[in-house]
């Protein structure tokens, strides 16, 4: 059965309100933190979440790949080859999970011939969630009451830029790239929020100049895009997905200027 691109928004939204609520139930408790062979940080709330995404999306969609993170962490990446797949981060914000910030989001995107051409962005602990619906629809974010609000990103203000930047991953780079922008504002925030909040008009520049993986951005991305912003190379030329080995370079999404 084929699927409309509304009808798999849809449907990963509720799929991410899911994870989300399971996540929830073990931020409410103690929980244990181990540590990945890449040294980053992992707990029982993104194997439990990770676990509801991919059953969900191998039961809505069972022809198409999925990516997530967890899986690939212990070896398991399928071969996405030239077709659409799924990219999945249950917990993106692990650090923040951990400190119990609440910046820490549920992502889950699908990727189209390299690009994000639909995806939802779940904000547990401040039951927000921003969603895609595919090429020429507009991003929504629902709130708490239920209600869907199209959002857009924003044209800059001549008074100066609003720049998100990682609050676990800032770094010398990063200052050194913003030097040549006139910046009013830096706001530090956790996981793939900072996309959200250029999608909703509330900055302009996210510079990432360090590691990421593309379940790290692929959802946030297809929201930003969504909603009129971009998501590029250093260099200008967009980012895109299903490169050897799921990395990212270093990029810049931005909201509705060049």
């Amino acid at each position: 059965m084929s699927h409309s691109d509304k009808d798999l928004a849809a449907a990963i939204e509720t799929i991410a309100l899911q994870a989300g609520a399971v996540i929830m139930e073990i931020y409410a408790k103690d929980f244990a933190v181990e540590t990945k062979a890449d040294e980053s940080p992992v707990t029982e709330a993104d194997q439990a979440a990770e676990a509801v995404i991919v059953a969900a999306l191998r039961l809505l969609t069972p022809d198409i790949p999925v990516v997530a993170e967890e899986e690939v962490a212990a070896g398991e990446a399928p071969d996405v080859g030239a077709g659409p797949f799924w990219l999945v981060d249950p917990l993106d914000g692990t650090r923040e999970f951990i400190s119990r910030n609440g910046d820490f989001t549920v992502n889950i995107a699908l990727i189209r011939d390299g690009d994000p051409v639909l995806g939802t962005v779940h904000v547990p602990a401040k039951d927000e969630t921003y969603t895609a619906a595919g090429p020429g629809q507009v991003t929504c974010r629902r709130g708490a009451g239920g209600q869907a609000d199209a959002i857009s990103a924003r044209v800059p203000s001549d008074e100066g830029l609003v720049a998100m930047v990682s609050r676990s991953h800032a770094s010398p780079k990063t200052d050194e790239f913003l030097a040549s922008f006139a910046i009013k504002e830096r706001i530090d925030a956790g996981s793939s929020l900072k996309f959200c909040r250029l999608a909703e008009g509330a900055a302009d520049l996210y510079p990432r100049l360090g590691r990421t993986m593309e379940w790290d951005t692929a959802a946030g991305h297809a929201v930003l895009a969504c909603a009129g912003g971009s998501v590029r190379h250093i260099d200008g030329t967009p980012l895109r997905y299903g490169k050897n080995g799921f990395e990212n370079p270093h990029f810049v999404a931005r909201g509705q200027f060049d």
